[in-house]
């Protein structure tokens, strides 16, 4: 799919309203107490940029359409693309302030009525396909502990899976009760380079209205 051109985005919802979330506080490292807002959402900016153009990565795009059409079930997004005022609104952890979703690379998702790891098999079998070598192919199972997760995550050459459990991984973007699958990307195709989170693309690489 291709991304939209800046230039000919309708400038419509230039003033839009601060988002209607409630006020947070959190206390900082330091002991201070901080209020935060979140965003507006679209109505106030828009993807991450490449090229002058709103970008996501493809695979993520790809993986998860390829994952409707083979259910036939509904895939739910649950988090895509967070700027960093919705990055810190929904978990305000300094490590918390790199994270791949700041800069389209990253995406939290369940399929409706399938088990997630009938849907793991399902990402895995993608890979299979014509067109992709042994480092696609094949999945190891990360040995490094999480704090999120219990369950071993599952990674490629380009992509990093994870599962959340019902009562694991929770924020304010998931606070559903369902299990959900969070595919992080590792490799750019396109670059033919490991994908690192920079300060200069999570934090101006995106339009504001």
């Amino acid at each position: 799919m291709a991304a939209p051109d800046l230039k000919s985005r309708s400038r419509a919802t230039s003033g839009a309203p601060l988002s209607t979330h409630p006020i947070r506080s959190w206390k900082e490292p330091n002991g201070e107490t901080v209020q935060l807002l979140d965003c507006s959402g679209p109505a106030g900016h828009g993807l991450p940029l490449r090229d002058g153009v709103e970008f996501v990565y493809p695979i993520l795009i790809d993986l998860l359409n390829y994952l409707q059409e083979t259910t036939g079930k509904r895939v739910v997004i649950t988090a895509g693309h967070r700027c960093p005022t919705h990055t810190r609104y929904i978990d305000p952890r300094p490590q918390a302030q790199t994270h791949r979703h700041l800069i389209g690379a990253a995406v939290d998702f369940y399929v409706e009525g399938t088990d997630p790891l009938k849907v793991v098999q399902l990402i895995q079998a993608y890979y299979q396909r014509p067109g992709y070598d042994k480092s696609d192919r094949e999945f190891s199972r990360s040995t490094k502990p999480d704090a999120e997760a219990a369950t071993p995550a599952w990674f490629n050459r380009e992509v990093y899976v994870k599962l959340l459990k019902s009562n694991e991984g929770r924020d304010l973007d998931n606070s559903h009760a369902n299990p959900y699958l969070s595919i992080q990307v590792r490799w750019d195709r396109a670059t033919t380079k490991r994908v690192i989170t920079t300060w200069q693309e999570a934090f101006y690489n995106y339009p504001r209205w």
